[in-house]
């Protein structure tokens, strides 16, 4: 055995997405200032339990970073609680799901083919807590939720907890609408916003806690360009039901050196964060409209294709999102395969469509001129009109000049990195 070995592999997974475009919808760079926390000292210590309150020593630091991203979190969020010790998005649902829910209770969310995220079914979270689950009506054209259908059925079934937020998402979902029938029937209503949180901190998008929403959820290494772990912000009467169900139930140690490095990333948001947001969705919808004009049906045309990081192709016609998906990652162009509205919950090999995300090549520096080319690009290979090879070869030089990470501390020298030991 040699890690020689290991490291040469991640040379060539590094080498691989230097030289190709980057738009899976759920991914981000951290800048390197996040990066050098991910190796401190911080990566080997436990701290279980909250600031000021934990069952091992020597965590009088490590206290002093929890609070700072607590107070940013906040802040950046204007919430009246915050908890930042989930690992991961699909943690964060869970305790959220552990402290405002029963066994047996019913919830509404968004199903799967719509957009909804896996943890909001049965099949995930939801159905770790013993959850019946019932989907929303959903209006495929406008791509989201209908209203009116969704106020008759949820006094039928009374829901104890209407879920929000989509992994497909494109457009602002009715908040302060699902509130209002919250209130009707004496229920809760929870947003996800794995996919939304930094467009949501840039101000460019809904706050879904200012509409009406209890709870929210999110990961934070999607559009919020911070490391892979999540939050939780919420009314400040849940605190105390939100902060049992993370410690002690589904977090021990919460990964101290990732930890630090979302304070970095928070502190990049606050000061960065709305001319990246903005840039974001200009970008999202510059690429959308390329598209369609070149002949393909990219969803919600009538409202303005999205206001998200997100794009969204139906490629049926080419073969399905699998096949397409596929083409496109040969000549250095990553997306993904993905359902749309109309799809059978069982077609998810090969779904009617593909979902872009360009929160990524936006903090690389791209913007709404680049976007003709991509979408040029994603043409030439979907309908093959070169040889795979030399649209390679294409990709490789478009994607050239964008190396460096914007939007970050990176490029100030305000800031001393200390030596490693």
């Amino acid at each position: 055995m040699n890690p020689s070995e290991v490291f040469e592999i991640i040379e060539k997974h590094t080498k691989m997405m230097d030289d190709s475009i980057p738009l899976i919808a759920s991914e981000n760079l951290t800048s390197l200032a996040v990066r050098r926390c991910y190796v401190s000292d911080f990566g080997h210590r436990y701290a279980e339990g909250r600031v000021g309150e934990r069952f091992y020593e020597g965590c009088k630091y490590i206290d002093e970073i929890e609070e700072l991203a607590l107070d940013l979190t906040k802040r950046i969020f204007e919430a009246q609680h915050a908890n930042v010790q989930p690992i991961s998005g699909v943690i964060a649902n869970i305790a959220a799901f552990f402290a405002i829910t029963n066994v047996g209770d019913t919830i509404m969310s968004i199903s799967v083919p719509c957009g909804g995220h896996i943890s909001h079914d049965t099949v995930s979270a939801a159905g770790l807590r013993g959850l019946n689950v019932t989907h929303y009506p959903f209006d495929n054209e406008a791509v989201n939720i209908d209203v009116d259908e969704t106020a008759k059925i949820a006094r039928e079934v009374r829901p104890k907890l209407f879920v929000l937020g989509s992994s497909l998402i494109l457009f602002r979902q009715p908040v302060k609408e699902i509130r209002e029938i919250a209130d009707e029937i004496g229920a809760y209503v929870m947003y996800d916003a794995s996919h939304v949180l930094g467009l949501v901190a840039g101000k460019a998008f809904q706050n879904p806690l200012k509409e009406g929403a209890d709870v929210m959820t999110g990961s934070t290494h999607k559009t919020f360009f911070g490391p892979q772990r999540a939050i939780i912000v919420s009314k400040e009467e849940l605190a105390e039901k939100i902060d049992r169900a993370v410690f002690p139930g589904v977090v021990s140690n919460h990964h101290l050196n990732t930890l630090a490095g979302y304070v970095v990333a928070a502190m990049e948001i606050i000061e960065f964060g709305q001319d990246y947001a903005k840039q974001v969705v200009r970008n999202a919808k510059k690429l959308a409209e390329e598209l369609y004009n070149l002949g393909y049906r990219v969803l919600g045309e009538e409202h303005g294709f999205t206001e998200t990081h997100q794009v969204a192709v139906d490629v049926s016609d080419y073969g399905g999102g699998e096949k397409v998906a596929k083409k496109l990652e040969e000549v250095g162009i990553i997306l993904n395969k993905n359902l749309l509205p109309w799809d059978p919950i069982d077609r998810s090999a090969n779904p009617s469509g593909i979902r872009i995300g360009v929160q990524e090549i936006t903090r690389l520096g791209m913007g709404e001129d680049e976007m003709g080319r991509l979408a040029e690009l994603i043409d030439m290979t979907v309908r093959e009109r070169k040889s795979f090879d030399a649209i390679r070869k294409e990709v490789k030089e478009f994607r050239r000049p964008f190396r460096r990470i914007k939007y970050s501390f990176d490029e100030r020298e305000a800031y001393r990195f200390p030596e490693l030991r």
